[in-house]
């Protein structure tokens, strides 16, 4: 490692490690690299197209906690059957798209507490997707609106962008929420039209922060880390840190 020490445990599990790759064997790489600043490693469609259900395992025997980043949107038995399935790999999060609505939303909920509990696993975390963080045309009635369907399907946290947080907590105040689209000062922010920096969104009250390309297409990805979590301490000891435990 270089410079400043790995992140302590508790400020890990605020930060989530995108592995936004298409194949098991370079994010299992990048997994073992940066897992000293890591406590979540976020798969998504490219990963999990590429390498299906045992990416998760693979993960979870490095140590992450595994956030399944699907966006589920179908009609409810579908949504409902699927998670089930996802519910019993192990994952502590899995998110669903808000805007299929609370029906579909409360299958997956259901789905995924059915699945834990038949593997004999904690419940995983639901997460309803409000505003995609490339979207900077979305009205802003919008938010409130899927932070709501949220908050009746009973998710147990949304997804949405570090400028939404404020309002998704005053909304829904016990929900997770979870931050993609970070990128520290002077990083291109690529396709995020709506991005922000780590420090920003934790001090916003973010629990769970996603950065990938800033660290993973790093040229030095373990000083990337550092100099994230250099940013963010200040932040972390002043917040104390929310805890973003999957709800049981």
């Amino acid at each position: 490692m270089n410079g400043t020490e790995a992140a302590e445990p508790d400020l890990r599990s605020h930060l989530a490690l995108a592995l936004d790759v298409d194949d098991a064997v370079e994010a299992g790489r990048l997994a073992r690299e940066l897992r000293p600043w890591f406590g979540v490693a976020k798969v998504g469609l490219e990963l999990f197209s590429a390498a299906g259900p045992s990416v998760v395992a693979l993960l979870i025997d490095e140590g992450y906690k595994v956030f399944l980043d699907l966006k589920m949107a179908d009609i409810p038995n579908t949504v409902g059957k699927a998670a089930r399935v996802l519910g019993s790999l192990g994952t502590s999060y899995l998110t669903f798209h808000a805007f299929a609505g609370p029906a579909v939303l409360r299958a997956g909920v259901d789905g995924l507490r059915e699945g834990a509990e038949r593997a004999g696993l904690e419940t995983p975390a639901a997460l309803a997707v409000t505003v995609l963080t490339s979207d900077s045309d979305a009205p802003p009635h919008i938010l409130a609106k899927r932070v709501a369907i949220a908050i009746e399907a009973r998710c147990a946290g949304v997804v949405c962008a570090a400028s939404d947080v404020v309002e998704a907590k005053q909304i829904g105040p016990r929900l997770i929420t979870v931050v993609p689209g970070l990128r520290p000062p002077g990083i291109p922010s690529h396709d995020q039209a709506r991005s922000a920096t780590p420090a920003a969104a934790l001090s916003a009250g973010a629990d769970l922060l996603v950065i990938g390309r800033a660290v993973t297409s790093a040229e030095d990805r373990q000083a990337a880390a550092e100099a994230i979590l250099a940013s963010l301490q200040p932040h972390f000891s002043s917040e104390g840190g929310a805890s973003t435990a999957p709800a049981r």
